[in-house]
């Protein structure tokens, strides 16, 4: 029986990078560990909402040994640590019992299967999209293979993530060319002779994968091929990806009128109250979505056609502007929308350790609350 993995903080870490890459999250964001020892032990990991106080005593109650959160606790940076404030209170028992923090936020927010997708999934959409596409952390792997073992070294790069466009995987371009060079005394060349100058047939293989794959994609590609030295070039790319972004748009399986899709809202997340503001003409029937605060895409969902948004934390003048230009708001509040990330984030991890043969158990959090309340 093989023996399992010891896992460590810092593979937890390199994990949810993996999943939902620190490249998309918002530059004024702060996702990653936030504190705690990288290389320490863990079994236990618990997700949750927000970090608090109670939050580390849950932990420490259900011995976890990390807590994986959306909301950062470490947000702006501290001029101070004490016992006395929120998240000092938080900072300083999480630190006493050793129990380390990571965090995926914005990141999360963009990323395929995460919470936008959940949420757009929760309300009953299809043929989802992104609302606001991201920019800019593809990488192109250009690498020359020998004729016969193209196959080989595909097989490899797309087993480890690389190739995949939209709905669309295993995708590549090859190009045929001459490959010439010599190996010093010291060589042993997989085809031709050390000291010698060797040419030979090779396919030029191009391929694209997001950045956080790098380490892995390259490693499959040095030992698939059958090469001592590989020559393969990696190009940072500035295109938008159609996959990843900002809020989901798609549609509703059935029209409804706006009080009616509002009350299916209100049971599929659960929540006691909602607002409203605007009016659409005529029945709902394509959909715009952002967990937590999704105002700011107001124009990215009446340039798409939406007939309402979805989101939390709706203020006034944004209010005021769907009125004026035909959009519905449903504000069905920053935690609301969001809290559902628990569940999801937890089965997703569940599966992934399935794979990985990890030894983890991942716990839910229980008894998070919206701060606000309604009299």
């Amino acid at each position: 029986m093989a023996k399992q993995k010891q896992v460590r903080v810092q593979d937890i870490s390199g994990l949810i990078n993996q999943l939902y890459p620190v490249a998309l999250a918002e530059e004024w964001d702060n996702v990653g560990l936030q504190l705690g020892d990288p290389a320490a032990v863990v079994d236990r990991v618990l997700v949750c909402l927000d970090v608090e106080e109670k939050t580390i005593a849950y932990a420490e109650e259900v011995g976890a040994q990390l807590v994986l959160s959306h909301h950062p606790l470490i947000y702006r940076p501290l001029k101070k640590i004490v016992p006395g404030d929120g998240a000092g209170k938080a900072i300083f028992r999480a630190l006493r019992q050793g129990i380390a923090v990571v965090s995926a936020h914005t990141n999360l927010d963009r990323a395929k299967e995460g919470l936008n997708d959940w949420l757009a999934a929760r309300l009953g959409l299809q043929q989802t999209v992104p609302l606001e596409q991201s920019v800019g952390d593809l990488l192109k792997l250009v690498v020359f293979v020998p004729l016969g073992h193209e196959e080989a070294v595909l097989e490899a790069i797309f087993t480890a993530g690389a190739g995949v466009a939209g709905n669309y995987d295993r995708c590549s371009f090859r190009t045929r060319g001459t490959g010439s060079f010599r190996g010093n005394a010291a060589t042993s060349p997989f085809i031709g002779h050390p000291e010698e100058v060797t040419e030979t047939e090779e396919l030029r293989i191009e391929t694209i994968f997001p950045a956080a794959l790098a380490t892995k994609v390259v490693a499959k590609l040095q030992k698939a091929h059958p090469y001592e030295e590989v020559a393969f070039d990696l190009y940072p790319l500035a295109n938008q990806r159609s996959d990843v972004g900002l809020g989901r748009i798609g549609v509703l399986e059935k029209p409804l009128d706006l009080p009616a899709f509002a009350n299916q809202v209100k049971q599929a997340l659960g929540v006691e109250h909602l607002r409203l503001a605007g009016q659409c003409a005529g029945l709902v029937k394509k959909v715009a979505v952002c967990g937590g605060s999704g105002a700011s895409l107001i124009s990215n969902a009446l340039r798409t056609g939406a007939d309402c948004l979805v989101t939390g934390d709706i203020k006034y003048h944004d209010a005021q502007r769907a009125r004026a230009e035909g959009l519905a708001l449903i504000d069905a509040g920053h935690f609301g929308t969001e809290i559902l990330m628990v569940q999801q984030l937890s089965a997703k991890l569940k599966r992934t350790l399935a794979d990985q043969q990890w030894s983890l158990e991942i716990i839910e959090m229980s008894g998070e609350e919206d701060p606000f309340s309604w009299i």
